[in-house]
């Protein structure tokens, strides 16, 4: 197990992203975005009230003509959990509550309601126990794209079948089924979206397998997303669509809000509020 490995890749991915991300931005049809072109915003922070060093990271905010609002953070924690919280993390009753953890999450919610939504999550947790977790998944905001045989879909879920099936630590059938049901909004007895996949407590005794995998995952992502995007970004859009797109968001907001475990987490263990709730889409409504 190398921490500091997992680490200095959340961080080169961060950059990964970014890069995808901006490149879209800056090519951005004038007609339908306007010419104001956009970069991340990245702002440090440490946990705590820095008498000690608890950790810390990095959020990187966009605010675009492409990308309404787009999020790409990461961060590395470590500490003590609560002994309310404990008990809820696997390992940490048996270390008196130490954990140290490190990851990156990403949201993006496109202008253009043509564009899907996207959430990808990768991370490392270390108790008395250590394994990886994270998944990426889709969520399209017009009611003809939210279709398992429609092409955005296919396309996300073809290249995260074939990253599963190149190493041997993942299922993707298994992995895509966790998606569809931890993505679920119970309340409202639907899909938050089309799916994709979820790991969580990934451990198969062999670090570097899983540390691949994971890896593949990021690196997986950064190629596919920015292929939808560019497969949607000249659509035009009518006003009925934007207030479709708006409407659906909030079930975007309902769902981080109710049932998010990274929400939770970020918010149990002293993680930068900002960072963690910035996961919110910018506008929406509720009718």
């Amino acid at each position: 197990m190398n921490t500091t490995s997992a680490k200095d890749w959340f961080e080169n991915l961060q950059n990964i992203l970014i890069d995808h991300f901006e490149q879209i931005e800056f090519s951005a049809p004038p007609s339908l975005y306007g010419t104001d072109n956009s970069k991340f915003e990245r702002n440090a922070w440490t946990r705590g009230d820095g008498n000690e060093d608890l950790g810390g990271g990095v959020m990187a905010i966009l605010k675009g003509r492409i990308f309404e609002k787009a999020g790409i953070h990461v961060s590395t924690v470590y500490g003590t959990f609560s002994e309310a919280f404990r008990a809820q993390i696997p390992g940490a009753e048996k270390n008196a509550g130490k954990f140290w953890a490190s990851g990156l999450s990403l949201i993006a919610h496109p202008r253009n309601p043509h564009v899907p939504a996207v959430h990808l999550n990768t991370r490392m947790i270390v108790t008395s126990k250590s394994w990886f977790g994270g998944g990426a998944d889709l969520t399209p905001l017009l009611d003809y794209q939210r279709k398992n045989n429609f092409q955005d879909s296919q396309i996300f879920h073809k290249a995260f079948e074939q990253t599963c099936n190149a190493h041997t630590v993942a299922n993707y059938a298994e992995f895509r089924k966790n998606c569809d049901e931890y993505f679920y909004l119970v309340h409202r007895n639907e899909p938050r979206g089309i799916g994709g996949i979820f790991f969580d407590q990934l451990n198969s005794g062999n670090w570097k397998e899983d540390f691949e995998f994971t890896k593949a995952v990021g690196t997986t992502f950064a190629e596919v997303y920015p292929e939808i995007v560019r497969n949607r970004m000249n659509q035009p859009w009518t006003e009925n669509e934007r207030e479709e797109q708006l409407i659906r968001r909030g079930r975007y907001v309902e769902f981080n809000l109710l049932y998010d475990r990274g929400t939770t987490f970020g918010l149990k263990t002293g993680g930068n509020v900002e960072s963690i709730l910035s996961s919110m889409p910018p506008i929406v409504k509720w009718p």
